[in-house]
């Protein structure tokens, strides 16, 4: 059975760095605005880009966000609970008791909250999705400028998070190969996840030395694989800009805009 090639997008050819670049333009209106109608249009605008840059695999793509998007999915909808319970009354006022009133404006800024999350994890996610680490280091150490210590630490750290899974799926096979998985659940959660941690210390301070032996992060170093930057840059980073600059104008427009100090 031949293994199917892998389909490459326009997205694919632009730097990590650039891609990075992008996330960080996407969610500049989160910091500066509290409305949910301009997190809402750059969601919107992100999503039908991101599935227009291969539209065969329309279906496979919305998988495949769905499935990432799914803790902001849930994490966005607790966030704007507090606000619409707790937050700074105003309007018509549709329940109170005690310190929890619900209003018409709590239940605005709520709504704006629970779509910044989601803009910000989109965000994040539509840029970054399918980056390698190596290539995204390479670029902040060349392109960026960052300094080599800096991106190697960083290299490191989010190789080994991946060793965390597989090890997480080793202690649970082996505590239930002892017949220690089947009862007191939060029990094994804690018991694993403090394994977990003197684990993690003990393979970080291990690869630290290591590094260190070999002289990473000393003097001027040389890279294996060149980064570069190119007309695809602009044209993401351009496109980027007007995501955010169509959200604004549509929040203005229907006079739903409102500056983040709005709600202190």
């Amino acid at each position: 059975m031949t293994s199917q090639p892998t389909r490459h997008t326009v997205l694919d050819s632009v730097n990590p760095v650039t891609r990075l670049g992008a996330a960080m333009i996407l969610t500049f209106p989160l910091f500066i605005t509290l409305d949910w109608v301009s997190a809402t249009v750059v969601v919107a605008l992100e999503i039908i880009i991101w599935l227009s840059l291969a539209p065969s695999e329309i279906l496979a793509r919305l998988r495949t966000l769905a499935l990432r998007a799914l803790p902001f999915v849930i994490v966005a909808p607790l966030t704007g609970l507090s606000l619409a319970l707790y937050g700074r009354p105003g309007g018509h006022i549709f329940f109170s008791w005690g310190f929890i009133v619900i209003s018409e404006q709590s239940l605005s800024f709520a709504a704006a909250v629970t779509a910044r999350v989601l803009a910000f994890g989109m965000a994040c996610l539509v840029t970054l999705i399918g980056v390698d680490p190596t290539d995204l280091a390479d670029g902040l150490a060349q392109v960026w400028h960052l300094p080599a210590r800096f991106v190697l630490g960083v290299l490191a750290a989010t190789r080994l998070l991946v060793r965390l899974g597989h090890d997480w799926k080793t202690m649970t096979l082996a505590r239930r190969a002892r017949g220690l998985g089947d009862h007191h659940r939060l029990h094994r959660y804690a018991t694993i996840g403090f394994a977990l941690i003197v684990s993690a210390l003990r393979r970080g301070s291990t690869l630290a030395t290591a590094m260190e032996v070999r002289g990473f992060g000393r003097g001027k170093r040389t890279w294996a694989r060149e980064s570069k930057v190119g007309l695809a840059d602009g044209v993401c980073l351009i496109v980027a800009c007007a995501i955010v600059g169509i959200g604004l104008f549509v929040a203005l427009a229907t006079g739903e805009f409102r500056w983040i100090g709005s709600v202190v």
